[in-house]
């Protein structure tokens, strides 16, 4: 996370606002990367699961995959942007504080 502030304080060459810009870019582009790896690896492997398991069952009933696809999509939404978040706040130069 300190990597996104270092190559901000490159790119923008001493301009504050810059700075807050690229690493908020930096910070999104990132997440959103990450976002749609993981997304992608979780909605595959529900997919599957989702195949294996309907066609194990001997009886034709309603499953609610989408569901489960829903939940656990919101789950890694939230968790991907606190760690925006924290990298975007870890990243932030206070007047004050040393580093």
């Amino acid at each position: 996370m300190k990597r996104i502030g270092i190559a901000a304080g490159k790119i923008s060459k001493g301009n504050l606002f810059l700075y807050y810009f690229y690493v908020v870019c930096i910070a999104s582009l990132f997440s959103l990367f990450i976002f749609i790896v993981v997304g992608t690896t979780v909605i595959l492997s529900l997919t599957v699961m989702a195949y294996v398991a309907n066609g194990m069952m001997p009886v034709e009933r309603p499953h609610h995959w989408d569901s489960i696809r829903m939940i656990c999509m919101v789950a890694l939404t939230v968790i991907i942007a606190i760690f925006n978040l924290l990298a975007i706040f870890i990243n932030i130069r206070m007047p004050g504080r040393q580093e």
